[in-house]
């Protein structure tokens, strides 16, 4: 019996695997790296920003770098593994799309484009803001977009497309400093395990903890609450020994988020802060269109929570002029963790790749990336 095959069918796949049109979209996070290409619905991997250091032989963050020479080298390698471990083929003349922040270190960037255009010769580089992409996913203009990361919480209104860089919000909470209060936490409650690695740290987060309601923080807060607390669990550590995560540190590990500092500074109260940095007419909008990003927003609880606090502050004399009474969340159409990577995915599959991108011959002529924050690229030809 004869099988026929219809090769309309079965070509498109091909044509994936071996177009030479593939354009990786790269998203640098500080704790996690998300990779794969325009066009695609979700990274092809998420994978830790670190990289086997030959010198030293052990593993480090692309972050923590020592000196420009070291951030050279390790983007080298961790750029080689990118290519040649997750993406399977050459990077050489072919373009990449980079989603970065708008507040990300200038040494950093030119120290990837360098890595990009000198070593490993593309074609092509086109950078993206995170915040702006982050909207294409829901086909709006106007938003305010609370990126919530591992090194911080960084808020940014986008107005008709355009983000207000003199609104934007920023404080070192997210999940670096949730680890550390989590860490404390543990110490206090005498588990017997000390100097726990941030991966089981991490691990006992997602795991374990969640974002408690309001009135039962404040009433574990107080000494003289009686208050049931959730059950305690007992994690596992390297098969022999476990460690006992009580009740109170599985709901008080998320709020170091809200707890105000010195200035009355947290979450919450940044979000408010962009909020009066803005037009009046903008206000209603962007409260009612609160678009939350990056893997800490992820928690269970986090958005109810949020959401509490942020009508909480309402009632203080500091924001009864913002005449707010609601406040609206998106549900984007993908992991929080990756909504930034989607919008640059989303982006680098339309004409802007070829109409915006840094060539080749452009970056070796000026030595440089184009940048908001430069003058000189700002500067219209009239």
């Amino acid at each position: 019996m004869k099988v026929k095959i219809k090769l309309d069918c079965i070509m498109p796949v091909f044509e994936t695997l071996i177009s030479d049109k593939l354009t990786v979209v790269l998203d640098i996070g500080a704790a996690f790296t998300k990779f794969g290409f325009t066009g695609e619905f979700a990274p092809r991997a998420i994978f830790r920003t670190e990289v086997r250091c030959k010198r030293k032989n052990q593993m480090r963050r692309i972050w923590d770098f020592e000196s420009v020479d070291d951030l050279y080298d390790l983007l080298v390698e961790f750029i080689y593994n990118i290519y040649f471990k997750f993406a399977l083929l050459s990077p050489k003349d072919r373009p990449i799309v980079v989603v970065e922040s708008l507040l990300c270190p200038t040494l950093f960037r030119e120290t990837l484009a360098k890595v990009l255009f000198s070593h490993y010769e593309i074609s092509m580089m086109f950078t993206l803001p995170s915040h702006l992409v982050s909207l294409s996913s829901l086909a709006i203009e106007t938003a305010m977009v609370v990126d919530v990361g591992y090194k911080e919480a960084v808020i940014i209104p986008i107005c008709h497309g355009i983000p207000l860089i003199e609104a934007w919000q920023a404080l070192p909470i997210g999940g670096e400093a949730i680890h550390n209060n989590l860490r404390r936490l543990l110490d206090s409650n005498n588990t017997g395990i000390h100097n726990l690695p941030d991966s089981i740290i991490e691990d006992i987060k997602i795991r374990c903890c969640f974002v408690t309601e309001k009135s039962r923080a404040e009433q574990l807060a107080s000494s003289k609450s009686d208050i049931s607390v959730c059950p305690e669990v007992k994690y596992p550590v390297e098969g022999t020994q476990s460690i006992l995560v009580s009740g109170k540190v599985r709901e008080k590990a998320f709020e170091i988020l809200y707890e105000e500092d010195n200035d009355h500074l947290c979450l919450s109260t940044s979000i408010l802060d962009a909020l009066l940095q803005t037009n009046m007419d903008l206000r209603y909008k962007l409260a009612e269109n609160i678009l939350l990003i990056g893997g800490t927003t992820m928690a269970p609880g986090f958005k109810a929570r949020l959401k509490e606090e942020l009508e909480k502050q309402l009632t203080f004399d500091r924001y009864k002029k913002l005449n707010i009474k609601t406040f609206a969340f998106h549900v984007p159409p993908c992991k929080e963790n990756y909504a930034a990577w989607l919008g640059g995915a989303i982006y680098g599959a339309t004409e802007l790749l070829n109409m915006k991108a840094v060539t080749k011959e452009f970056y070796f002529k000026e030595n440089r990336l184009p940048d908001w924050a430069n003058l000189k690229d700002n500067i219209r030809n009239i």
